[in-house]
C-alpha cells in the first residue's frame, strides 16, 4: 500500500498555513503544522480549519498542528518559514540577527528528529538561512535548499504576463543569484511562448519590468504595512514540494549549494537545477553573458556578506 508523504511546516504563520493550504488541495501528503508552544493552539486551529475544508474541495490528507517536534518525527519533507516577517523599512538583511537564531534553533530539532528529510527553507534573508540550516543539520547540500528563484520567476512572470496582455502559462523566465535586490533577471533566458522577451519588449521597458521584479517583496511589504507576501511564497513552496513527492523533475532556479558550479565557492545562491525525489538532483550552469557575470558576481558578493556577519553572531 502507497504511504502518503510526511509533509512537515515550521512555522503557522501567513506563509506556513497558506503552505499547508496548497500542499493539502494538491493533495501532495499528510501536513503537520509546528510553532512554538507559547502558540500552540494557534497551529491546531488553523489545521482544524484546513482539514474541515476537505469535504468541500474533496481532498484526502491528513493535517494536524502542534508544538511537539515528536509530532513530526520521520518527515519527508521540512519546510522552515519561522523567524520574524518583514516591515516597511526593512530589508532582508535587517532579519539576519534574529532569524538566524530560529532558524538554527529550528535546524538541530530537524536533525535530531527527521535526520533523512528533505528541507525547504523560506525563511529570510533567504540564501544566509540557508546556509545557517545546511551548517546546522550537517545535512548533505542536496537535501538542504532555499525557496526563492520559484517565487521571483512567478513574479516576473507576471508583471511580463500583464504587459503583454498574454497567459501566464505561455511566459518562461529565469532569475539567478541571491534572493532580493540584487537577484539577476535574465531577460535572454526568458520568453513567450518560445519568443525571445527582448524581442517583445524595448530594452527600457523590459529594465523596468526587471526592476520591479527586484522590488517584488518590499512593494508588497509597503502594501501590508504590518507583514510580507504569503500567497505566492506559499504556492512557490508547494511547488517545489510537488516536484519531490511526485519525483517530477523540475527545471526551476533555487537556492543551491554552490562550490565549483559558476566559481561561487561554497555558498547558497540561486540558480537553475533539477528538483525530484532526492532534493537537489542537478544544477544546471549556463553561459553567461559579460554583463549577466557581471551581475550574478555582484549578487555572489552581497550573499557572502550575508553569511560572514552571520558567522560572526553571537551563538545565543
Amino acid at each position: 500500500m502507497l504511504r502518503r508523504a510526511k509533509i512537515t511546516i515550521v512555522g503557522a504563520g501567513a506563509v506556513g498555513a497558506t503552505t499547508a493550504h496548497w500542499c493539502a488541495v494538491f493533495e501532495l501528503g499528510d501536513i503537520i503544522l509546528l510553532d512554538t508552544p507559547s502558540l500552540e493552539g494557534m497551529p491546531k486551529k488553523k489545521a482544524l480549519d484546513l482539514m474541515q475544508a476537505s469535504p468541500v474541495f474533496g481532498f484526502d490528507a491528513h493535517i494536524s498542528g502542534t508544538s511537539d517536534y515528536e509530532a513530526t518525527r520521520d518527515s519527508d519533507v521540512v519546510v522552515i518559514t519561522a523567524g520574524i516577517a518583514r516591515r516597511p523599512g526593512m530589508s532582508r538583511d535587517d532579519l539576519l540577527s534574529t532569524n538566524a537564531r530560529i532558524v538554527a534553533s529550528v535546524a538541530q530539532r530537524v536533525r535530531e528528529t527527521s535526520p533523512d528529510s528533505i528541507v525547504i527553507v523560506v525563511s529570510n534573508p533567504l540564501d544566509a538561512m540557508v546556509y545557517r540550516v545546511w551548517q546546522v543539520t550537517g545535512f548533505p547540500t542536496h537535501r538542504v535548499f532555499g525557496q526563492a528563484g520559484v517565487l521571483d520567476t512567478a513574479r516576473f512572470r507576471t508583471f511580463l504576463a500583464l504587459e503583454l496582455g498574454v497567459s501566464v502559462e505561455d511566459v518562461h523566465a529565469l532569475l539567478m543569484g541571491g534572493h532580493g535586490e540584487t537577484m539577476v533577471p535574465m531577460p535572454d533566458h526568458s520568453s513567450v511562448g518560445g519568443i525571445p522577451v527582448t524581442k517583445l519588449l524595448p530594452p527600457e521597458r523590459l529594465k523596468e519590468i526587471v526592476d520591479r521584479t527586484r522590488h517584488g517583496g518590499s512593494e508588497i511589504v509597503n502594501y501590508l504595512k504590518t507583514g510580507s507576501a504569503f500567497y505566492a511564497p506559499a504556492a512557490a513552496v508547494a511547488q517545489m514540494v510537488e516536484a519531490i513527492v511526485k519525483d517530477k523533475k523540475r527545471v526551476v532556479p533555487c537556492a543551491a549549494y554552490c562550490e565549483k558550479e559558476y566559481g561561487v565557492g561554497g555558498y547558497y545562491v540561486g540558480v537553475p537545477v533539477i528538483v525530484g525525489a532526492n532534493g537537489i538532483e542537478r544544477i544546471i550552469e549556463l553561459d553567461l553573458t559579460e554583463t549577466e557575470r557581471a551581475d550574478f558576481e555582484k549578487s555572489v558578493a552581497a550573499v557572502k556578506h550575508l553569511v560572514k556577519i552571520m558567522k560572526e553572531l553571537p551563538e545565543s
